[in-house]
């Protein structure tokens, strides 16, 4: 199959979702559960191939996503805020120190590169440690700036404790699929680059990697800091999808989720984390929820049904999930258009040659 062909192939797919999500959109109301499962799904979409590309493709343990995401989320927040509404929100702190708002797109720009400030003064002296060391590095990096996000000295700027809201978000589930879809794109680039096989040579084998020439420390930077930036506009998109920001709700079991995004869906397949998430979503968000509430049939009270019990459920699909697929869903296997394709043809010649031999 040639190349050309499977970029249009690809494009015409790409066309077709979005004409889909645009009809979805006009048809269906705002408040639908369906919008939520995409909304959330392309933004835990986005973060978890972030997250893989650190632990899937260079074979770094870090567990800071949240932190990142939550940096990502203020940076946006502060910074689209209106001015009039700037008295709302820091009522506590004369206002706030910031008397200016930019632009959404310029802003989620701006917290992708502030995420990654952040990732490049931390990664000088963490990405020495290795392994666990560097897992519990990066989760005491994000409780730590959680708390530092709180701290009442810093009020002004990230209003405490208290809430941030009343800043401008898209409602539209095709802004989200698009800002998601570009930045992995985008890191799916980077992966397929000659950085991108950097990456690979010092997952498999650092020692190997380095008699090969690659400066490990000059890669594995680029690996935290390129995460860190995308992880910091899924974060900015999580605050505009929720309209409100707070940092208590970037705990460590948010790095957990995603992590079990990314091992669910295969760690080292971008296709794979992004299947996972809306199958998290969907689960978690939709489908299971009508167990957390009680239900009577017929004066009949089913057993079980109460608040939590969905999470139970849950626990026990994704330890099925664990069992039956050792490598996760996709393992290291990517979507591929022409993998397809020549599926489909060569069953169609096997059955054609078939028909001739008899």
């Amino acid at each position: 199959m040639k190349k050309q062909t499977e970029a249009i192939i690809s494009v015409a797919l790409i066309a077709a979702l979005l004409a889909v999500l645009f009809i979805l959109e006009r048809t269906i109301p705002s408040t639908s559960m369906l919008f939520t499962v995409l909304k959330k799904g392309a933004i835990y979409a986005l973060v978890a191939v972030s997250m893989n590309l650190l632990n899937g493709f260079t074979g770094l343990f870090s567990l800071g996503q949240a932190g990142f995401m939550l940096v990502g989320a203020y940076t946006y927040g502060v910074l689209t805020i209106p001015v009039d509404q700037r008295p709302n929100v820091y009522m506590y702190y004369d206002g706030g120190m910031i008397q200016f708002a930019l632009h959404p797109i310029a802003a989620i720009i701006i917290a992708g590169i502030i995420a990654g400030i952040f990732a490049y003064l931390i990664g000088l002296p963490v990405l020495r440690l290795k392994s666990d060391y560097l897992a519990i590095a990066t989760l005491g990096f994000a409780e730590i700036i959680r708390a530092v996000f709180q701290w009442d000295k810093l009020g002004p700027l990230t209003n405490g404790s208290n809430l941030l809201r009343n800043y401008p978000s898209y409602k539209s589930v095709l802004f989200y699929f698009i800002a998601a879809g570009v930045c992995i794109a985008l890191i799916v680039m980077l992966i397929n680059s000659t950085y991108g096989r950097a990456f690979k040579a010092i997952r498999d084998d650092e020692v190997a990697a380095e008699a090969m020439g690659i400066n490990l420390a000059h890669h594995k930077r680029i690996a935290f800091v390129v995460s860190s930036f995308f992880a910091g506009i899924s974060g900015a998109l999580l605050a505009m999808y929720q309209t409100s920001i707070q940092a208590s709700m970037f705990k460590s079991a948010m790095t957990y989720e995603i992590l079990l995004i990314v091992v669910i869906g295969g760690i080292g397949s971008i296709t794979g984390s992004c299947i996972s998430s809306f199958l998290f979503i969907i689960l978690s968000e939709w489908l299971l929820r009508f167990l957390d509430s009680e239900l009577v049939i017929g004066g009949f009270k089913v057993p079980l049904l109460r608040s939590g019990f969905r999470k139970v459920v849950f626990s026990i699909i994704i330890m099925i999930i664990v069992l039956f697929f050792r490598q996760g869903i996709m393992g290291t296997k990517e979507f591929s258009v022409r993998r397809i394709f020549n599926r489909i043809t060569g069953r169609s010649r096997k059955s054609s040659e078939g028909r001739n031999g008899r």
